[in-house]
């Protein structure tokens, strides 16, 4: 079961929320495709940013999206010049007067499994090999105060004829513990001899507030 459910819509509501946060009754289904419209222009253009989670805020008529990048640099440009035209692209595309978009960086990219996904699948797209590949990007999650680490690549993995899957387990990864703070990212490497696909889990211990509520009941506060 644990590789079957998603790790992070299995703990939504425990210590996650939602990453589009609005209502609406008659007008879901233009909100659900413009979030779609929304999330989709962004991966293509800022393709480089290192984009780690898009979040989507609506009041009314005004839309807010929150940019997780681990190069913000990138998503703001000289003088905030390329925030300013995405502003624009994204309003003429969703067909709305304004769109209000703010960056937050990714403080610690090695503890962020999407990142990690992204940057073992740009490796093996650059055919470096997929063992050394994961093995260090599971080392450096661990140097990061990760308490576990899994990693599958399957695919035509170095060439190979025949298709496969690869694993890589350090540390622990316990994704039925609803207190543990797993996160979870899956990347694609376009390769030519095919697609290669890449699954990655950081276990980054209790969540603090489920541990503190924990700790208190232990008390007796």
């Amino acid at each position: 079961m644990g590789q079957k459910v998603n790790p992070i819509s299995f703990r939504l509501g425990i210590y996650r929320g939602w990453d589009a946060r609005w209502f609406a009754k008659r007008s879901y289904g233009d909100c659900a495709l413009q979030d779609v419209i929304i999330r989709r222009f962004l991966e293509e253009n800022l393709d480089k940013a290192e984009i780690s989670r898009i979040e989507v805020e609506r009041a009314g008529e005004s839309v807010k999206v929150i940019i997780h990048s681990g190069r913000p640099g990138m998503v703001i440009g000289k003088k905030g010049q390329e925030i300013d035209s995405l502003r624009k692209q994204l309003a003429s595309a969703l067909r709305v007067p304004s769109v209000e978009i703010s960056v937050q960086e990714v403080r610690q990219p090695e503890l962020d499994a999407l990142l990690v996904a992204k940057n073992i699948a740009d490796q093996i797209e650059r055919r470096a090999s997929y063992k050394k590949a994961m093995k260090r990007a599971a080392m450096t999650a661990l140097k990061g105060s990760a308490r576990g680490v899994k990693i599958c690549c399957s695919g035509r993995l170095a060439g190979a004829e025949i298709a496969r899957i690869e694993w890589l387990r350090m540390g622990s990864t316990p994704l039925h513990t609803l207190r543990s703070d797993i996160d979870y990212g899956f990347a694609i490497a376009y390769t030519k001899y095919g697609v290669i696909g890449v699954k990655v889990w950081i276990c980054k211990g209790e969540f603090p507030l489920i541990r503190q509520q924990r700790e208190q009941r232990e008390r007796g506060v």
